[in-house]
């Protein structure tokens, strides 16, 4: 049997152990703090590429104290003299950017961040590390892997109705739990994978890890092929062959249907039906899950001409995210619908600005996570798609997005 997509681009088989050169390495400016500190603490010279190391504000942007605003100044003066590239507040989140134009396939990426399975969209492997792991990546430019086993999925059918690929992505998770996955490799393949959009792909990806998964990865297809050309880039197929994996799950897409994971586990999702009318506080769209333009486009055409009954918060991904909106109208058509368009960035997602919950509200939000006082202490969240999301800001409760598509 041939290797799965991870273990050829690791060059090795399961359990094996490896190291590999990091292509492209990034954090952000929680785990950017960290990692400088670790690495100062080495006393060593950087033996990486500098242009291959990445620091992205967005987790706290702008700063919301005086000590936050202090740390992001010392990350910023030391990124900007040693020549690594950089995004200051405003830019965007760290993975939407790695995404747009940076990840190749084949590539070895690394961020210190949970969610930077996420660059795995374009056929890459990509995954998180700790900051002391990171400041060891600076210093070497490379890094060691135990090689994940592999939990095949394959893909069938086509996404329809309201159904989206949050909707997929929390079906898998439940399907798997929270610990289904530990320290696998997710392999997408399969006829349903190829009509799975780039930004799609970029949503399951980023959910990945919360089955436990050290990775998870689509091969580079056709769709992925006309994605990297707009930034300029030519890039060689993937092609799947017969690979033995761990384990193997088949999910017909047309069977997928809206789903809403109620607090505290990302693994409880339920038809959207089953939780309709449970009121809500908040609305949140965004996150490094479901704050592209292809998300802002779809919630936009459900609350366009109508008024949002509740607080809701509109996340752009990106500044690129935000430009093309504002370009298209669609920022101007969710304004008026009554939503807070805010700095592109993590937003109210780890609860630290922007949108914090009070003890005891409920938020309906397409992020990724939905633990006890992540967004607020006692705060109540619930994890669904753009559609669903608008739908319940339409109507002030959960709401099927079948009822307003």
């Amino acid at each position: 049997m041939s290797q799965t997509l991870t273990e050829r681009i690791l060059g090795g088989s399961a359990g094996e152990y490896v190291d590999r050169r990091v292509d492209r390495a990034y954090v952000h400016d929680g785990t950017g703090v960290l990692t400088l500190e670790a690495f100062r603490s080495m006393g060593v010279q950087a033996g990486m590429d500098p242009e291959k190391i990445s620091v992205l504000f967005d987790h706290i942007c702008p700063a919301n104290t005086g000590l936050t605003a202090d740390l992001q100044r010392e990350l910023r003066q030391y990124t900007c003299s040693a020549g690594m590239k950089f995004s200051d507040c405003g830019g965007g989140i760290c993975h939407q950017i790695m995404s747009e134009g940076c990840i190749l396939p084949g590539e070895v990426v690394v961020g210190a961040d949970s969610h930077s399975c996420t660059g795995g969209a374009f056929g890459a492997f990509a995954t998180g590390v700790g900051a002391t792991d990171m400041a060891a990546i600076w210093a070497s430019g490379e890094t060691w892997f135990r090689v994940p086993e592999t939990i095949g999925i394959t893909l069938e059918g086509r996404l329809s109705g309201a159904a989206e690929a949050k909707d997929l992505a929390l079906s898998i998770i439940s399907h798997l739990g929270m610990e289904g996955a530990t320290y696998c490799a997710l392999e997408y393949r399969g006829e349903g994978a190829a009509t799975l959009s780039m930004e799609d792909r970029l949503c399951i990806c980023n959910m990945g890890v919360e089955t436990g998964a050290k990775n998870a990865i689509f091969y580079a297809d056709a769709v992925c092929r006309e994605y990297l050309g707009r930034y300029g880039h030519e890039i060689d197929l993937q092609i799947p062959s017969d690979c033995s994996y761990h384990r193997e799950v088949t999910i017909d897409l047309d069977d997928i249907v809206p789903l809403v994971a109620p607090p505290h586990r990302v693994d409880s999702g339920r038809p959207v039906a089953d939780l309709a009318g449970t009121e809500v506080d908040q609305v949140l769209l965004g996150t490094c899950t479901n704050g592209r333009y292809s998300d802002l486009k779809r919630f936009a055409g459900i609350v366009r001409g109508r008024q949002v009954k509740v607080r809701t918060i509109v996340v752009p991904a990106s500044r690129d995210v935000l430009l093309h909106a504002t370009r298209d109208g669609i920022i101007a058509d969710l304004i008026a619908a009554g939503c807070m368009v805010v700095t592109p960035g993590c937003g109210p997602c780890l609860g630290m600005h922007n949108g914090v919950l009070g003890d005891g509200e409920v938020c309906l939000s397409t992020a990724n996570r939905n633990f006890k006082n992540r967004m607020g202490v006692g705060g109540l969240i619930y994890l669904a798609s753009p559609s669903t999301a608008a739908a319940t800001a339409l109507e002030g409760c959960i709401t099927d997005p079948e009822v307003q598509v």
